[in-house]
């Protein structure tokens, strides 16, 4: 059994009220009610009427189908702020020098979608084994979405051997700038040969 609600037109900015709404999702009813009773936020108040709102709608739904429902046994399925319109709510704040500043006073629409079922079976949905999500770079592809190269592990028989055979070749190497001064002074001796 499913039921939403949503509170349209609460005052504060989509972004502020994001904040709270991220504190309850996928939450028991009972939880989220109590961390939105506690809650420092302004936008705490209108997202548990919200709350309390989907709570009730569940239970008439379920009357309605000749079911029965806990309320504790609910849980937030999806919960999301959309921003709302900031018209004729505009506002001159005053500023430094003679100046004024431009002042949006906005509003938010909350969408609060609860759920019955069980979380574990509300995810999987029949299906054996779900993928892995790939991150923001993966799909954008590039370099980091390449799998990175894993150094296969030599017998320490070769490795030993391939060390004595080898000088070190970090003392032969030549850094970048060394190496074109040496070109330009091994150019520069042939210039004068040739003179």
């Amino acid at each position: 059994m499913e039921a939403r609600a949503s509170a349209k037109y609460l005052r504060g900015s989509a972004q502020k009220a994001r904040l709270v709404i991220d504190m309850i999702r996928g939450k028991n009813v009972n939880q989220a009610l109590a961390i939105l009773r506690f809650s420092n936020k302004r936008a705490a108040l209108g997202i548990e009427k919200c709350v309390k709102s989907a709570i009730a709608n569940a239970n008439e739904a379920a009357e309605k189908a000749n079911v029965s429902v806990d309320p504790d046994d609910l849980w937030l399925k999806a919960a999301y702020v959309d921003q709302g319109p900031t018209k004729n709510r505009r506002r001159m704040r005053p500023a430094p020098q003679g100046r004024a500043y431009k002042e949006r006073r906005h509003f938010c629409h909350v969408t609060i979608l609860l759920s019955s079922d069980e979380k574990g079976a509300a995810k999987t949905d029949g299906k054996s084994e779900a993928k892995p999500a790939a991150s923001k770079s993966a799909r954008r592809g590039g370099a980091a979405a390449a799998p990175r190269m894993k150094r296969a592990a030599k017998p320490e028989a070769e490795s030993s051997a391939q060390v004595s055979e080898t000088p070190d070749k970090s003392s032969s190497r030549k850094t970048g700038a060394k190496k074109a001064a040496s070109k330009l002074g091994s150019a520069l001796k042939r210039k004068k040969k040739e003179e």
